[in-house]
């Protein structure tokens, strides 16, 4: 059966008529903010699913989300930060590329759900270092946030752990993980200002990936020999998780308020704790839903301590 061309160019019309209407709407920003959760709470689960080193999956994770958007840098006009700018983009691809290192590592010695749970405390962090360095004054509400948190990760990591000393290294690095990218959100709040988001992610990108190129020949990590199936997970990792994700957040940062976007963000644990009961077969203790939710509260707490 053949289709009338007019009929298919009808179609086209109306289909670009949606997607203008689409493009125009104010409610853009909240879908991609809901899209961009999605995809970042897929990160835990295609580091489990890849199942290689972490600073391998990290490189990966990188390096192809570098081959997404470096085209569409170009297409922008392939803009060179200021100098002042580009040291800051340095320093902080220095300090994410800890993170997401430590973070994907912590995933494979815990579960993906606590994993996650616990390198999102990074408001915590950015509230001590604030307060410890920058000489700022906190609010009671941190404080009470900041207790409530330290409860729900006292839950989280269990009694036993602390009577035994006999720590998950996961949960560790997990915690230090939540370190270093509030380091990253330190260091790069004022560049962020000045720098467009295309821009800001390609340079940053292009830094974090010499770093772990680099980091992986100095531990003697492979970066090719593994299956199909760790392949195409890695090439999740990367454009879903990193490209589509963060493209998809900071679009919604440009557009909503930041605070709101940041609490929001928060729900990313959940998502990943809900997709690894079905894609990965972990179940939650009783212990990790209610540290879990102590801890979210108490992170939601700091996050809204300005209001």
């Amino acid at each position: 059966m053949k289709i009338p061309v007019n009929s298919c160019r009808f179609a086209a019309i109306i289909f670009l008529k949606m997607i203008r209407k689409l493009l125009d709407s104010p409610y853009l920003a909240y879908i991609a903010l809901v899209f961009g959760i999605i995809c970042i709470g897929f990160s835990a689960i295609f580091v489990k699913l890849a199942n290689v080193p972490g600073s391998v999956s990290t490189f990966y994770r990188i390096f192809i989300a570098g081959l997404a958007i470096t085209p569409i840098w170009i297409y922008k006009g392939s803009k060179v930060p200021p100098k002042r700018d580009l040291w800051l983009i340095f320093i902080g691809a220095v300090f994410f590329a800890f993170d997401l290192f430590l973070w994907n590592t912590a995933i494979l010695l815990t579960s993906a759900a606590t994993a996650t749970l616990l390198a999102n405390n990074a408001p915590v962090w950015v509230g001590l270092i604030s307060l410890v360095v920058f000489r700022e004054r906190l609010a009671a509400k941190f404080w009470y946030g900041l207790l409530l948190a330290l409860l729900g990760l006292n839950i989280l990591i269990g009694l036993r752990a602390w009577q035994t000393m006999d720590f998950n290294y996961g949960d560790i690095l997990s915690i230090v993980a939540g370190f270093f990218y509030a380091l990253y959100l330190l260091f790069t709040f004022d560049s962020r200002k000045r720098v467009d988001t295309i821009t800001f992610m390609t340079f940053s990108i292009f830094f974090m990936v010499i770093l772990l190129f680099v980091a992986n020949l100095l531990i003697g990590n492979p970066f090719v020999g593994y299956s199909l199936g760790t392949w195409s997970a890695l090439v999740g990792l990367g454009l879903v998780a990193h490209f589509g994700g963060w493209i998809s957040i900071n679009y919604a940062l440009g557009h909503l308020k930041g605070t709101n976007v940041s609490v929001t963000l928060l729900s990313q644990s959940v998502i990943t704790a809900l997709l690894a009961i079905p894609l990965l077969g972990e179940g939650l203790s009783l212990n990790q839903i209610v540290g879990g939710l102590l801890v979210l509260s108490g992170v939601y707490i700091v996050n809204r301590r300005n209001k």
